[in-house]
């Protein structure tokens, strides 16, 4: 099949340098655009000189025009680590709502599908356990947490509002924790920090008692589920969960990454922050039947490959 002509938001992130690179070895022509809050152009490296990749720094709260056909747009732009996307709420709530609209009506002017990568975090707090599809989430609207779990909930609803007024083509995953290289040293959260602060032998910060779990889906698998959703029939438009069933809790972790880096990092507590979530596991039933998707990477051979993905960084 001919290659298809691909734009990516947030290309140059954790997740959308590692689709790039997928859409790619396909055959495709990709135009990534992000603003490079915290996205990082080392991350595309590997791209530079493929003809069939272009980069422009774009920050999609701004409307974009272009002049040549479109088949598919991925919405990967927005800072997902809370540390990040609180820095500037607004802002976060802007890129989660104005520039996805933008680009909507850029999707329906050229008739492209629209991928919106959505969030757990659409579930808050949640009082169902594990999250299905169907659960309308426990999310504080005023919270600190509120421009990133709000922004994307408003975002399902303009991409639901499209395809039901307009009929356009949509596609929306929604994302459990997610680990692998090029995550950010700085990134804010358990995977990245716990590697950071053990391969510094630094004491490993825990918030809470340890005793709240999260589900850890590698990249390469989650990646997988996209293109997976992206290539089934267009009836299936989602919301889709896309991550690991395997669930730990946090205590647990870090235990495992101070034992995989033979650490002599201990482990200390500090306080919860709010609207923490409690737990967080993926009910996958749908994206097992509708995509044929299952996650692969074991979470030890996963951190392995993150870990020396941050030694090569040379954290010290």
């Amino acid at each position: 099949m001919e290659g298809k002509s691909v734009i990516v938001l947030g290309g140059a992130g954790f997740l959308g340098s590692h689709l790039c690179e997928r859409l790619l070895a396909r055959g495709d022509n990709v135009l990534c655009l992000d603003n490079l809050h915290t996205g990082c152009l080392d991350n595309l490296v590997s791209l530079e000189g493929n003809p069939e990749f272009e980069f422009i720094k774009w920050d999609i709260i701004e409307r974009f025009s272009i002049d040549r056909d479109i088949h598919e747009i991925y919405n990967l732009a927005c800072p997902a680590s809370p540390v990040h996307y609180q820095e500037d709420p607004i802002s976060t709530m802007k890129t989660c709502v104005l520039g996805t609209l933008n680009f909507l009506e850029l999707a329906l002017e050229k008739s492209a599908t629209f991928f919106q990568a959505s969030t757990s975090e659409v579930y808050g707090d949640p009082d169902v356990h594990p999250q299905h599809e169907e659960y309308w989430g426990n999310v504080n609207p005023r919270g600190p947490r509120s421009c990133y779990d709000e922004g994307k909930r408003a975002a399902e609803a303009l991409i639901f509002d499209f395809h039901r007024f307009h009929g356009l083509n949509i596609k929306v995953v929604r994302i459990f924790n997610t680990y692998g290289p090029r995550m950010r040293p700085d990134d804010g959260r358990v995977v990245s920090n716990f590697i950071v602060q053990s391969l510094k032998q630094n004491d490993i910060t825990i918030y809470g008692d340890g005793s709240q779990t999260r589900s850890f889906c590698y990249v390469d698998d989650l990646i997988d589920g996209f293109i997976a959703m992206m290539e089934v029939d267009s009836s299936i438009v989602g919301p889709i969960n896309l991550g690991n069933q395997n669930e730990f809790t946090v205590g647990e972790l870090a235990s495992l990454v101070v034992s995989l880096t033979s650490s002599t990092s201990k482990i200390v507590m500090m306080p919860l922050p709010q609207d923490d979530p409690r737990k967080r596991r993926p009910d996958i039933s749908k994206a097992q039947s509708m995509l044929k998707w299952n996650p692969k990477v074991e979470l030890e051979a996963g951190l392995l490959k993150t870990i020396e993905y941050f030694r090569v960084q040379e954290i010290h």
